[in-house]
């Protein structure tokens, strides 16, 4: 009789007869890949979030091939990310040498990807209005191409309060319900990577070589986002739970120290980013609040694009 033991090793019942010692040789020689670095999902997850998310708003392709009346080439990246990211982050789930809440994990999945493609519609129109001259530094109401509308057509205030419910649903909403659940995942994920191992507790050379990519990613996620207080959240939630599990002798594996890597330089380039815009007018005012943390995209329309 055979049982599946906390390892993911198959254990014998009766711990006779030669059946038995090939599994246990088997579990020896090949140990549970749940405890390894998971080194093919972290490079997947930041390649596709580069090439799929951070290049989609600037891959450029001839406008025949991608007419403005149709989805864009960017679009066709946005659906690819939407279908690849929750499947790599259940991935990483499955992985976890710990069992994790998996009815909260499916509930975040789905919100997930809700948002995203709410926010597929929004920034879809959003990057057509880009081309048509809409600056992404200014307010609704105070583009260029807005005030200069036919007044007679679309200037009677229900128009205009369209092109405001649909930033709302780009901008705000679509991203809420896009990243809240996508830090929560990777919150439940870095409860489960915690050992007592002394051989786990560091991060491999691939995780080194990986860390520069992924922080940069996560900066321009929570700055362009506009999600640095719940990024903050989530960073503090890490701390919490290390130091807790740390009073129970556990210490984090080599996927939660990455995890945990990554977020303190994400911070850190944050704090680099505020600081060098810190004193930009224009952007201040278009970015009030409790952090000033203005978005790449508006940077590049403001100072970038006017230059060339």
């Amino acid at each position: 009789v055979h049982m599946l033991g906390r390892s993911g090793c198959v254990q014998c019942a009766t711990g006779k007869g030669s059946q038995c010692g090939a599994q246990r040789y088997q579990c020896k020689h090949h140990p549970d890949s749940r405890y390894h670095f998971h080194f093919d999902l972290w490079f997947c997850l930041t390649l596709q979030n580069w090439v799929l998310d951070f290049g989609r708003p600037i891959i450029i392709l001839p406008l025949e091939w991608f007419p403005l009346n149709k989805p864009s080439a960017g679009d066709y990246f946005h659906m690819a990310y939407n279908v690849i990211t929750p499947f790599l982050m259940l991935k990483l789930i499955e992985r976890s040498h710990r069992a994790l809440p998996r009815s909260a994990v499916y509930l975040c999945i789905i919100t997930f990807v809700m948002g995203a493609s709410i926010h597929l519609v929004g920034d879809s129109i959003n990057h057509r209005l880009i081309l048509s001259g809409y600056q992404l530094h200014l307010s609704v109401r105070e583009n260029p191409i807005i005030k200069d509308l036919k007044p007679s057509v679309f200037l009677f205030p229900p128009q205009i309060d369209s092109f405001e419910l649909l930033y709302f649903y780009d901008e705000q909403l679509g991203h809420l319900m896009w990243y809240i659940p996508f830090f929560i995942i990777l919150v439940i994920y870095f409860t489960g990577c915690f050992t007592k191992a002394k051989d786990q507790k560091s991060v491999p050379v691939s995780g080194w070589l990986l860390l520069g990519p992924s922080a940069l990613y996560y900066w321009y996620l929570v700055t362009e986002g506009q999600i640095t207080e719940l990024f903050l959240l989530t960073f503090l939630a890490m701390v919490v739970i290390m130091i807790y599990q740390q009073q129970k002798g556990l210490s984090p594996d080599h996927n939660g120290l990455f995890l945990f890597f990554s977020f303190s330089m994400t911070v850190l380039l944050v704090a680099a980013w505020m600081a060098y815009l810190w004193n930009d007018p224009v952007l201040q005012q278009k970015y009030p609040g409790l952090f000033y943390v203005p978005e790449p995209w508006s940077y590049y329309t403001l100072h970038i694009k006017k230059t060339r």
